[in-house]
């Protein structure tokens, strides 16, 4: 008999052109379909929760994939992570019903950008944050979040090349850490927009510079043009932490 199954998904982007099959590069949908095709025996497409893009990591992915096979939840997970490189993991396996859809269910989204701000880069971490070797005005940063916060459209924030038929989004929540010399931006939303959190961190790293006051991004965001905001940040800070699901 047929069944759904749900994964839990952590992964280190560095080495992968992204989640979604790309033609000129590896991606972690085609490493992860080949592993679970070796240990169901059958030809298998999985289907995610979001699409990251290359370089961007995740500590909570979630997929699915429909299979007969009979192996237990945790028959699966052992499986999968014999087979898996050491940057993608399993962290956990779920039989669901037939009505589950990875992103089509799904509720809230959950994102973290991590930025090193001080003089010198970090050897150990620097496939995980954005360095920032400038001073950064954080309390500015903290106001012009604010103005991001709610149901707009996006347009400003969105990448040229976006597929998304409408630039509407609502974002619930923009929480602003700063902990030691590491700034941590934690998005919280329906959905974003292709290149959405990596833009808007982009033009909030301006504002931290002084280059843009703090109530322009109000006027960015209305003015529904890219060309207003700031530049796109740089993957590796980018992490999608956790899918959440009514």
């Amino acid at each position: 008999m047929e069944r759904k199954i749900k994964l839990l998904i952590e992964y280190e982007g560095s080495a992968y052109h992204g989640w979604q099959f790309q033609s000129n590069g590896i991606t972690v949908q085609e490493v992860l379909e080949k592993c679970i095709q070796k240990t169901v025996k059958q030809k298998t497409t999985i289907h995610s929760s979001s699409r990251t893009d290359a370089g961007v990591h995740a500590e909570g992915m979630v997929a699915h994939f429909t299979s007969d096979s009979n192996m237990t939840e945790g028959e699966f997970m052992r499986a999968l992570n014999s087979l898996l490189p050491h940057d993608i993991v399993i962290k956990e396996v779920s039989f669901v019903s037939m009505k589950f859809d990875a992103r089509r269910s799904a509720g809230k989204k959950i994102y973290r950008y991590t930025i090193l701000n001080r003089d010198y880069p970090s050897a150990l971490l620097y496939r995980r944050c954005l360095f920032v070797p400038f001073p950064l005005n954080v309390s500015a940063m903290r106001r012009a979040k604010n103005y991001l916060v709610g149901k707009h459209d996006f347009t400003s924030f969105r990448a040229a090349n976006c597929g998304a038929k409408s630039p509407i989004r609502e974002i619930y929540k923009i929480d602003l850490l700063k902990k030691g010399d590491f700034i941590y931006l934690i998005f919280e939303g329906g959905g974003f927009l292709k290149h959405m959190v990596r833009n808007m961190v982009g033009t909030l790293v301006q504002v931290g510079r002084d280059k843009i006051q703090a109530s322009d991004v109000k006027l960015i965001l209305d003015s529904k043009d890219r060309q207003k905001a700031g530049p796109t940040a740089e993957p590796q800070g980018l992490c999608l932490v956790k899918v959440e699901y009514p």
